[in-house]
């Protein structure tokens, strides 16, 4: 019996009618409201109510998609057509929350992805794919958030590094080189820019060193420090 009840259930909500629509909407708020609440934390450009724009726009997509394929059944109409444009245009969206720094940071990935992460689960839920919805959500949720310290560790402790230094003079470059070839570093990339300290005779190295064994990037960047002409040092 109750069985049947859920499926009754289960069923309205799969078909065009005001309370499924605004259950979907509603779903969408909530499901794209919790994976911007993670960026609003770590104040991120797109937060919350962009999340939950995105998410409920793709939602409100997809439920007219679905309304014009049940309500033209005499016409050849594409039942994907729409929500194609929306994976495809979210792309502007994500594209302007990804910066370059002068630092040579890339930053906004995480969340240009996020969003693109928000419009596809949205496009699940206006077209009645609760369970892929909410399934995908956790997803997600999960590599959002609690790969992030994992993500950490591993970069931490790889060979590779990157990083901006500031020296007072730029003839403390090349004994910077010498003293990296001494430390068992190779330099698989170098960017010289110029200083942003007070000091106008400031130059600047976004410069990427592999070393020989694996060690934690803290001990690299303090022994990197202690280098001839070194005013400013942190990776990136």
């Amino acid at each position: 019996m109750i069985g049947d009840y859920l499926i009754e259930i289960s069923d309205y909500l799969h078909e065009i009618n005001v309370v499924s629509t605004a259950f979907r909407i509603v779903l969408a708020m909530i499901t794209g409201g919790i994976l911007g609440l993670e960026r609003e934390i770590k104040n991120r450009p797109a937060g919350l109510r962009t999340y939950m724009l995105v998410c409920m726009g793709a939602a409100m997509v997809m439920i007219t998609n679905q309304y014009i394929c049940e309500t033209f059944v005499d016409f050849d109409v594409d039942p994907a057509r729409m929500g194609a444009q929306v994976v495809s245009g979210i792309g502007f969206l994500g594209a302007g929350t990804i910066i370059v720094t002068r630092r040579n940071q890339i930053k906004g990935l995480t969340t240009a992805a996020g969003l693109w992460g928000a419009a596809c689960l949205g496009l699940a839920i206006g077209i009645g794919f609760y369970s892929g919805a909410i399934i995908g959500a956790i997803g997600v949720l999960f590599a959002m958030m609690g790969l992030h310290k994992f993500d950490e560790k591993i970069r931490r402790g790889g060979k590779l590094i990157e990083v901006y230094i500031e020296f007072s003079s730029i003839t403390n470059i090349s004994s910077f080189m010498a003293f990296l070839r001494k430390n068992n570093f190779e330099v698989k990339d170098l960017l010289i820019d110029k200083g942003q300290l007070q000091d106008n005779e400031n130059t600047a190295l976004v410069i990427t060193l592999k070393s020989e064994a694996k060690q934690h990037h803290t001990s690299i960047i303090q022994l990197l420090s202690q280098a001839d002409g070194v005013q400013y040092i942190e990776e990136i």
